[in-house]
C-alpha cells in the first residue's frame, strides 16, 4: 500500500490542508462530495452525465487508490472545499484534476492554492517530471486555473492520450516550469506521511 500524505500551507492566516484520505474519511464526506459533483454547473464542467451517489464516491476513491492514483480531500481550516487527484501515475508523469465544490467559493483562488500545494508534493516527493490535464473547452475557469499553475497547451501524443473527448484542451507543466512560476511560495508548503 502506498503511503498517504497530508500537505499543509498556512497562507494569509488560513490553514489549507490536502489530505490523502482513509476509507473512513471518504465515507464521512461522501454525501457532501456527491452533492458537489452533482451540482449542475460542476457536473457540466466535469462532463458528468449521471448523478453520483455517496456509495459511488466511496468506490471511486477506492478504485483510484487501487490503481495507484493519489486522491486528496481539500480543507480550509475544517471546511471541506473539494477534492483533487493525481491519476494515471507512472513513468515520471501523471494527470491532475481538481474541483472546488461550492459555487460561492469558486473563482476565489482556492483551486490555484490547492493546486500549488499538490504540485509541490508531486514534483518534490513523488518525483514526477511532467503533469498533464485535459479540460473541456467551455470550462474557461479551469483553463485559467491551470494557466496560473504554469500549464501550457500541449498537443503531443502523450498529452492527447489523457483526453476523454476529441475537443478537450490538453495542457501540461514540467517540474521546471512549475518551480519557475511558484518558487517563492514553495518553502511554505510542508507534507507528512500519515
Amino acid at each position: 500500500m502506498l503511503p498517504r500524505y497530508r500537505v499543509s500551507w498556512i497562507r494569509q492566516g488560513e490553514r489549507l490542508v490536502a489530505l490523502e484520505p482513509t476509507p473512513e474519511e471518504v465515507r464521512a464526506c461522501a454525501e457532501e462530495l456527491a452533492a458537489a459533483y452533482n451540482e449542475e454547473h460542476n457536473r457540466t464542467m466535469m462532463a458528468n452525465t449521471v448523478a453520483a451517489t455517496p456509495a459511488e464516491v466511496v468506490t471511486l476513491y477506492a478504485d483510484m487508490q487501487r490503481a495507484g492514483g493519489r486522491p486528496f480531500l481539500l480543507y480550509r481550516e475544517d471546511t471541506l472545499m473539494g477534492d483533487a487527484d493525481l491519476r494515471r501515475v507512472g513513468e515520471g508523469r501523471a494527470e491532475f484534476a481538481i474541483m472546488v465544490g461550492s459555487r460561492t467559493e469558486q473563482g476565489r483562488g482556492w483551486g490555484t492554492r490547492f493546486g500549488v500545494m499538490l504540485h509541490r508534493l508531486a514534483f518534490e516527493e513523488l518525483r514526477l517530471e511532467r503533469i498533464y490535464a485535459t479540460i473541456l473547452p467551455k470550462n474557461t475557469a479551469s483553463l485559467r486555473l491551470f494557466a496560473r499553475l504554469g500549464y501550457v497547451r500541449d498537443d503531443s501524443g502523450v498529452a492527447r492520450a489523457f483526453a476523454d473527448y476529441a475537443d478537450d484542451v490538453a495542457m501540461s507543466v514540467s517540474r521546471h516550469e512549475f518551480e519557475r512560476a511558484h518558487g517563492a511560495a514553495l518553502p511554505e508548503i510542508a507534507w507528512t506521511v500519515r
